[in-house]
């Protein structure tokens, strides 16, 4: 987890993690209780990850002849500390969202819904987790989901739909002034992560040997996800950042290699290399500055992140001005203010996420 989160050399402001298959599918995960000892497991691990003390000494000595805003922030470390302000698991999906606590104030009304699409088309070895909250008077809602699997010719019918019915029956509550969005696509930004599960629509070997030859573009040519981008059918009006890294699935167990690679057992299924794991976005005002993959050999997967940037303008009191200075990170400040005046002004913000 340190690694993958690189927090010594890049800190964001809200770090959203998304799992797949954090317990075995099998019928008693799918069919028993919550096991809430797992969710409490990756917490701690995340927990530790993102507050790492040294990690944030090491950045300080780094910074140190940087000037009076690097003491500034210095004294301000224990506010840089990541608290949890949601974490929701259905049956493998696992969804958590950290954000630094000095923003704590700022996040109001976070839920969650769950839409199960799996065995009987409802159970929750496949489907959504969703979670939303609002930060600066700007709703987000963030969707971590596992799709149909399946590599044969017209699966991917299973997938759209499975996106459609998770776009349909995801309501989240009105909030106590009834004036909150309840579907996914009414908030202002909207982020879907984690293992949608589109191929490649080319024959196994023509895949294999574009892998080798390391012709993404070629490849992606023939994506699922990227015609159903274009076409707009299920997921009009969403975005995908360039994709510049080799596909993520599937992979030999604690190995470098595609699975099938040298050859496969009689009656194996056949698992041609494919992005299934993907971050895509929609609503306007969100900029991405980071789409990539790392190396972990945890799974037969690799993950991806992303990291993103929001600017926001927010009115404070004068009065309040410290406090809100301490809680937002600025590009630039080119306003001078009057210190005798009670009225409110106007900065821009930027809040970054990291998927």
């Amino acid at each position: 987890m340190d690694d993958w989160l690189e927090t010594c050399n890049t800190t964001c402001d809200v770090y959203v993690f998304g799992f797949q298959e954090v317990v075995p599918l099998r019928a008693a995960n799918v069919f028993g209780c919550e096991n809430k000892k797992i969710t409490m497991q990756w917490n701690s691990i995340i927990r530790e990850a993102l507050n790492k003390k040294e990690c944030k000494e090491k950045k300080g000595q780094n910074s140190s002849s940087s000037g009076d805003w690097n003491s500034f922030e210095s004294e301000k470390s224990d506010s840089q500390k990541f608290r949890c302000i949601i974490s929701k698991q259905m049956v493998g999906i696992l969804i958590s969202v950290w954000i630094r606590s000095d923003l704590l104030s700022f996040v109001r009304n976070p839920s969650v819904s769950c839409v199960g699409c799996g065995i009987m088309g409802c159970l929750g070895n496949k489907g959504s987790v969703s979670v939303r909250f609002r930060l600066h008077e700007k709703s987000f809602c963030f969707v971590c989901s596992h799709l149909a699997s399946g590599g044969r010719g017209g699966d991917e019918k299973y997938r759209n739909s499975n996106a459609a019915e998770i776009l349909s029956r995801t309501i989240f509550p009105r909030g106590p002034s009834l004036d909150l969005p309840r579907k996914i696509l009414d908030h202002d930004r909207v982020v879907w992560l984690g293992d949608l599960n589109y191929r490649i629509s080319l024959p196994e070997s023509d895949t294999r040997l574009l892998v080798d030859k390391e012709e993404w573009n070629a490849l992606l040519e023939n994506d699922q996800l990227r015609t159903k981008l274009k076409d707009g059918q299920v997921f009009e009006g969403w975005q995908e950042g360039t994709i510049e890294f080799a596909p993520t699935y599937k992979y030999c167990p604690n190995s470098d290699s595609y699975y099938g690679n040298f050859g496969s057992r009689k009656g194996d299924k056949k698992r041609s290399p494919a992005w299934c794991d993907r971050i895509i976005w929609f609503g306007e005002g969100l900029k991405q500055q980071l789409y990539a993959r790392g190396e972990s050999k945890l799974s037969d997967h690799r993950p991806v992140k992303a990291i993103f940037s929001r600017e926001m303008k927010i009115s404070r009191k004068l009065k309040e001005f410290q406090s809100f200075f301490w809680s937002e990170r600025f590009e630039q400040m080119t306003h001078s203010f009057d210190i005798h005046s009670a009225d409110d002004f106007k900065c821009n913000a930027r809040t970054s996420f990291q998927i």
